[in-house]
């Protein structure tokens, strides 16, 4: 029986540290993106994960330690959401085209649902990028590219089309979550409810489509010389 009560303790621990952790990691995630990194303390982090004040301290050492794994935790969940989509769509069987428009909306819906990774990562454009070079984002970037030329058969090689489209696709899904208050009622854009994201995620759709469409049904134009023809 003390035995057993001691394994029950121990388990017991474990859950309470894990949810000790992920609760430091949710708020931190929060402030950081809210108020940005300077302006955020260890202190401010445990209040609000509902901690003592030395518990981040304990669990991540510093306020830069915190930070990464805030990013990591959100660059694993790209990473899983994009495998999640690749099996999903090997699994399918479906057209390119047909599995070019589920990525793109389930990307939509990942970056709609998590407005705190958003912000996280423009507060890391603007200030001129805290990221590691060798954290997460890093693959999760790859796999999406990896997926995108296998699925499509694009060229992979560095600036080539898979590269292009996944950059056009995650602008396009990304740019009215920044600026839904600012250019989009500017341009007469509403973002307001859920009709308004499905109908900007289904022109997002849309568009992109008609891009990949486009390369193959447009005549390509190799000169702009505007010197009129000579005649004999």
């Amino acid at each position: 029986m003390r035995g057993q009560r001691l394994t029950t303790t121990t388990t017991e621990r474990i859950r309470d540290a894990e949810r000790s952790r992920g609760a430091i990691l949710d708020a931190a995630e929060r402030l950081f993106a809210q108020q940005g990194y300077d302006a955020t303390s260890l202190t401010q982090v445990g209040a609000a994960a509902g901690v003592s004040r030395g518990t981040p301290g304990y669990f991540f050492r510093s306020k830069a330690d915190l930070y990464e794994a805030v990013l990591d935790r959100s660059f694993a969940e790209v990473r899983e959401a994009v495998r999640a989509g690749r099996a999903r769509a090997l699994a399918s069987n479906e057209s390119p085209e047909t599995i070019l428009a589920g990525a793109v909306s389930d990307y939509f819906d990942f970056l709609a649902a998590r407005p705190n990774f958003v912000r996280l990562i423009e507060r890391e454009a603007l200030s001129g990028s805290l990221l590691p070079r060798d954290a997460n984002h890093l693959s999760a970037g790859q796999e999406a590219l990896a997926a995108i030329s296998a699925e499509l058969g694009l060229d992979d090689a560095p600036s080539g089309e898979a590269s292009q489209l996944l950059l056009s696709i995650i602008s396009l899904c990304w740019f009215h979550l920044i600026h839904s208050q600012t250019v989009a009622p500017a341009v007469g854009v509403r973002l307001e409810g859920a009709d308004d994201l499905e109908r900007r995620k289904r022109h997002v759709i849309s568009l992109v489509l008609h891009g990949l469409r486009g390369p193959a049904a447009q005549p390509v134009v190799t000169s702009t010389s505007t010197e009129s023809p000579t005649h004999d």
